[in-house]
C-alpha cells in the first residue's frame, strides 16, 4: 500500500483523508515539517509515498493524476508531491534541505509539499506535472479563498472529466466518432468491477481469433460473424487503453501486450480470410501475405522516421510548416487522418467487406488502400527529410541500426566498407533490395537469384558501415524489410505448390514479430534484442540469402518444408526471448509506459 503524509490536521469539512484512502493511500498525519521528515524515513523504501498539504482543496481525479500515475518516479500538483521508489532518494534530499533552512532563508509562501516540489526542480529532478485542465488543485490561504476553491470544485463534474480524458487525445475519425463515445463507458464498467487493461487486451485478442476462425469457415454466415466479431475486438482494443487512462493502470507488460496483440489479431485475421477463401476454391494466400508485407513495411516507415527525428536538433522544414498549417483547418485534420488508413478505418473496411463481399475483394481493397496510404505518408516524410537541416544524434543512429536488423554477414563485411560515401546508405539499401527482389521475379528459384542475393548482402553491409545519420537514412530499415519479405513472397509464389505460401506467411509473421518487438523495446528505452538472438536468426541479409539458396537447391515441395521449419525455428527463438524479456522487465519493476503514438 502507498503512504500519504498529511502536513498538519485537515481543515474541518475537508475530504482530503477520504480522497487519499480511496486512491489506495495509507494516511499519516504530521504535526510539522520535522515530523513529516521522520514519517517519511519510516515508510518502507519499496512503497510510493506522497506529501500532501492538509489544506488541499481539489478534485479527487486531480489527486489521482498527480499521485498515482505509475509512469513517473516523481510527480506533483499544487499542494501535493509524490515519489515512487526510484524517486525516493531525491524526495528525501529535498525535504531534508527544506527542513534545514532557517526561517529567514525559507521561501516565502507555499506549503511544504510545494516547497519540496520547487526544491526538486532546483535539483534538476524531472517532476511530472499533469495537465489538469478544468480540474481544481489548490491550497487556499484564507477562508474566502477556500470557499471559492470549493465552489470551483462543485462547478466541474470530476467524473465527466475523467471519462473524457480516458479517450486518446489523437485518434482516427472512425474511432473518435463511432467507437469512443460508448467504449469509454465500457472502460468505466470494467474499472468498477476490478478488471485490468491486460485482461481486456486478452479478451480483444481472443475475440479477433474467433473472428479469424469464423472467416476460415468460408461460409457467408461465417464471413458475417467474422466482420461483426472483428469490430467487437476493435471496441475492446480501444477499451483497454481507455481503461488504462481512466484508472491509470499503466505497465510495461501491458504496453507490450497491447502493441503485439494488435499485430497478431490483424495478421491472424488475414490468415483466416485466406483459409476461408481456400475452402471456396479461391487461393488468395499471395494477397494475404502481400497485405501483411505492405502493412508491416508501412509501420516500419513510421517507426524509423519517428526514431530518426526523436531528438534531432534544428528539426524544421517547409513541409512540416505546411502540415502544421493544414492541421489548423478542422476538416483537413480528419481527412488526413483517414487517408492514412489507421487501424480503426482499416478494420472497419475489412469487417464490412468481409461480411458483404469475398476475401479476394477484401484483400484487393486493403492492398490498394494501404498502398495509397504508404505512398502518401512516405512521400511527405521524404519531403520533410530533404528540406530540413536536422542534426541527428548518436541515439537516433543506434536506433536505426537496431531497426535495420543486420546479421553476422553484414557485421563482418561492414568492417571492410568504411569508405562508402556519406549519406549513401538509403540508396545502397534500395539498390540491394531491388536487385534481389527483381531477380526473384525474373529468374525465380535459380542461381542468378542467389548471386543477386549475395549482392544484396554486400550492399546491406555497405549501407550500415557508417552511422545512419543522413537525411534519408531512416529509409534503410523499410528497404531491408521490403527486400526480405518481398523475396520470400515471390519465391514461395513461384514454387507453385500447395502450402508454400502459407509457410511463407508463417515465416514472415515470425520475422515481423521480431521486428515489432525491436521497435517496442526501443520505444520503452529498453534497447534492442540481444545480439545473440539477431545472430541466431541470421539477420535480414542472412535470411534473404538463405531463402534464395534453399529455393535454388531444393525441389518445390522440399522448399515448402524448409520454409515451414525455418518459420517454426524463428518463431520459437524470438517468442521465447521476447516473453522472457518482457515478463522479467515487468517483474523487475521497469518504468511503466503508455505510448499514445500515432494511430496504427
Amino acid at each position: 500500500m502507498s503512504t500519504a503524509i498529511l502536513t498538519g490536521q485537515p481543515v474541518p469539512g475537508s475530504s482530503i483523508e477520504g480522497d487519499l484512502r480511496s486512491l489506495g493511500f495509507e494516511v499519516r498525519v504530521a504535526a510539522d515539517a520535522g515530523d513529516a521528515e521522520t514519517l517519511l524515513a519510516r515508510v518502507p523504501a519499496d512503497r510510493r509515498v506522497a506529501v500532501v498539504d492538509a489544506a488541499f482543496v481539489g478534485h479527487p481525479h486531480a489527486l489521482r493524476l498527480g499521485l498515482t500515475d505509475p509512469r513517473f518516479p516523481l510527480a506533483a500538483v499544487p499542494g501535493a508531491v509524490t515519489a515512487q521508489p526510484a524517486g525516493r532518494q531525491a524526495l528525501t534530499r529535498a525535504m531534508a534541505r527544506e527542513n534545514s533552512e532557517d526561517d529567514s532563508a525559507a521561501p516565502a509562501g507555499g506549503g511544504l509539499a510545494d516547497r519540496i516540489a520547487a526544491a526538486l526542480d532546483t535539483d534538476g529532478a524531472e517532476v511530472h506535472r499533469p495537465e489538469l485542465g478544468s480540474l481544481v488543485a489548490a491550497v487556499p490561504e484564507d477562508p474566502q479563498a477556500r470557499n471559492e476553491a470549493r465552489q470551483a470544485v462543485a462547478a466541474v463534474d470530476d467524473e465527466a472529466v475523467r471519462l473524457k480524458s480516458a479517450v486518446k487525445a489523437r485518434d482516427g475519425f472512425f474511432t473518435t466518432f463511432f467507437i469512443s463515445p460508448y467504449s469509454r463507458y465500457i472502460a468505466r464498467w470494467c474499472a468498477r468491477r476490478g478488471l485490468t487493461p491486460n485482461q481486456v487486451t486478452t479478451a480483444s485478442l481472443l475475440t479477433a481469433l474467433i473472428a479469424a476462425g469464423c472467416a476460415a469457415t468460408g461460409t457467408r454466415g461465417g464471413f458475417v460473424a467474422a466482420g461483426v466479431l472483428l469490430i467487437a475486438s476493435f471496441v475492446l482494443d480501444c477499451t483497454d487503453g481507455q481503461l488504462a487512462r481512466y484508472s491509470l493502470q499503466y505497465s510495461t507488460l501491458g504496453a507490450w501486450l497491447d502493441a503485439t496483440f494488435d499485430r497478431a489479431k490483424e495478421y491472424a485475421y488475414y490468415a483466416g480470410l485466406a483459409l476461408g477463401a481456400a475452402r471456396g476454391g479461391d487461393d488468395v494466400w499471395a494477397l494475404a501475405l502481400g497485405a501483411m508485407v505492405l502493412q508491416t513495411c508501412r509501420h516500419v516507415v513510421d517507426f524509423s522516421f519517428n526514431e530518426a527525428n526523436h531528438d534531432a536538433t534544428a528539426n524544421t522544414s517547409p513541409t512540416a510548416a505546411l502540415s502544421d498549417r493544414l492541421d489548423s483547418v478542422g476538416w483537413t485534420v480528419w481527412l488526413r487522418r483517414m487517408i492514412v488508413l489507421p487501424i480503426g478505418e482499416r478494420w472497419a473496411m475489412i469487417a464490412v467487406l468481409t461480411a458483404l463481399t469475398t476475401p479476394r475483394v477484401t484483400f484487393y481493397a486493403l492492398l490498394v488502400g494501404c498502398a495509397f496510404a504508404a505512398a502518401y505518408t512516405t512521400a511527405g516524410r521524404v519531403l520533410r527529410s530533404v528540406t530540413r537541416r536536422a542534426t541527428r544524434t548518436d541515439r537516433a543512429a543506434r536506433a536505426l541500426a537496431d531497426l535495420a536488423d543486420s546479421g553476422p554477414l553484414a557485421e563482418l563485411l561492414a568492417r571492410f566498407a568504411r569508405g562508402v560515401p556519406r549519406h549513401s546508405a538509403a540508396y545502397l539499401a534500395l539498390a540491394g533490395g531491388a536487385l534481389v527482389t527483381c531477380s526473384a521475379l525474373l529468374w525465380g528459384a535459380g542461381w542468378q537469384t542467389v548471386l543477386c542475393a549475395v549482392g544484396h548482402v554486400l550492399l546491406s553491409a555497405a549501407a550500415v558501415a557508417r552511422p545512419l545519420k543522413g537525411p534519408l537514412d531512416w529509409l534503410v530499415p523499410p528497404f531491408f524489410r521490403a527486400a526480405e519479405y518481398g523475396t520470400v513472397l515471390i519465391l514461395a509464389a513461384q514454387a507453385k505448390v500447395n502450402g508454400a505460401l502459407p509457410a511463407a506467411f508463417g515465416l514472415v509473421a515470425a520475422v515481423a514479430y521480431h521486428h515489432y518487438d525491436t521497435v517496442y523495446r526501443i520505444r520503452g528505452d529498453a534497447g534492442a534484442p540481444p545480439a545473440r538472438l539477431v545472430r541466431a536468426i541470421g539477420g535480414q541479409e542472412g535470411r534473404t540469402l538463405l531463402a534464395a539458396v534453399l529455393a535454388a537447391l531444393l525441389t518445390a515441395v522440399q522448399f515448402k518444408v524448409a520454409l515451414t521449419v525455418l518459420a517454426v525455428v524463428v518463431a520459437v527463438l524470438v517468442l521465447t526471448e521476447s516473453i522472457r524479456f518482457w515478463v522479467a522487465a515487468h517483474k523487475d519493476g521497469a518504468p511503466a509506459v503508455h505510448d499514445e503514438g500515432e494511430p496504427a
